[in-house]
């Protein structure tokens, strides 16, 4: 009729259109809701699944390495680790000589290397290491530290063993090598998976390097949590570890780490030791894992990792490792034939 509005042309209503859209994204109140996690039948966020930090970041970083690195730095850095995978993988072309006496230093061929191929993103940031505080990306290491860390050097370096208990814990495949098992949880050159198994009395983290799984008991709060740890004079491998939730965050406490376990790292820890683990999922494929170190034996202050656990579809297999196995035994006939006179006393090819 005579009263009614215009109707407003095409041009009008795509301006219109476009002012909601831009309205809709500025606005607090019309912006698409936060990613929820999962939940398991208690209510908590749900950890199932299989999990693998596998990356070329390690714990610490070469001193003066940022620890954000760009995207295009990031891309430079895998492609240099994919082309010296490549290589090592190749066929050999020839016959080549027999390497000279003391020349061989590893015993992997690079088939079975699987520690990816690129560095790690936490937060949607290419990380450099795993080390977050200190800002420098080192193990605050006390004196009593760095002389126990000399120490787990040289002997990692020596190729004589007296007898397997000479041999660091992880040859004898009693835990699992290079700080996979935890605590912290770290990567490996291969193997690095883990399947979390949860239920609202404990969650079970089974290690895919060597065999271990850490049984972690859950208390409804931290007081509690504390006071359920075992007795002091009990030393398991991996630790004695206690969890709590602390609203979507699994909190995991861990004391009394075996002695031997602790002095040969790579997170060095005493008897004073104390290790804090959160797992928050972040994100439909990812965990956001960190871990606080506080022990005033061997570091100089309390230091803090962060990491990401990326959501895989593979399954686990039993890694059958077990002491008294063949190569322990060659092991030991190798550092044998190494003393021999007739070897050391044999001219260099």
């Amino acid at each position: 009729g005579a009263g009614a509005l215009p109707r407003p042309g095409a041009a009008r209503i795509a301006i219109l259109c476009a002012a909601f859209v831009m309205t809709a994204a500025l606005s607090p109140a019309l912006a698409a809701p936060a990613w929820s996690p999962p939940r398991a039948a208690d209510g908590h966020p749900d950890l199932n699944g299989v999990w693998s930090n596998a990356s070329v970041t390690k714990l610490t970083r070469a001193p003066g390495t940022p620890l954000v690195v760009s995207r295009i730095d990031a891309e430079a850095m895998a492609r240099s680790i994919a082309r010296g995978d490549d290589a090592e993988a190749a066929p050999s072309t020839g016959i080549a000589p027999p390497p000279q006496v003391g020349a061989v230093t590893v015993g992997y061929n690079a088939f079975w290397i699987d520690d990816g191929r690129g560095l790690a993103s936490v937060k949607g940031q290419f990380r450099s290491s795993w080390i977050v505080d200190p800002a420098d990306g080192q193990l605050p290491l006390s004196e009593a530290g760095r002389q126990l860390a000399n120490r787990d050097k040289a002997a990692h370096h020596t190729d004589q063993a007296a007898g397997p208990e000479a041999l660091m814990p992880w040859d004898r495949c009693l835990i699992s090598s290079r700080g996979s098992g935890g605590p912290g949880m770290l990567n490996n050159l291969y193997n690095n998976n883990y399947q979390i198994v949860q239920t609202p009395g404990a969650v079970a983290i089974l290690v895919e390097m060597v065999h271990d799984v850490r049984t972690i008991p859950l208390f409804a709060n931290r007081a509690d949590a504390q006071a359920g740890h075992g007795p002091a004079e009990l030393h398991p491998w991996l630790g004695d570890s206690v969890g709590w939730w602390e609203g979507d965050t699994l909190v995991v406490e861990t004391v009394n780490v075996h002695p031997e376990q602790g002095r040969t790292g790579p997170i060095y820890l005493s008897p004073q030791g104390r290790v804090v683990e959160r797992f928050t999922r972040a994100s439909p494929g990812q965990i956001f894992y960190e871990f606080q170190v506080d022990d005033p034996a061997y570091y100089s202050r309390p230091w803090r990792a962060e990491m990401s656990l990326t959501a895989s579809k593979d399954r686990i297999y039993e890694f059958a490792c077990h002491e008294g196995n063949y190569a322990m035994s060659g092991i030991l006939a190798g550092a044998r034939a190494a003393e021999s006179p007739t070897l050391a006393a044999a001219p260099a090819r």
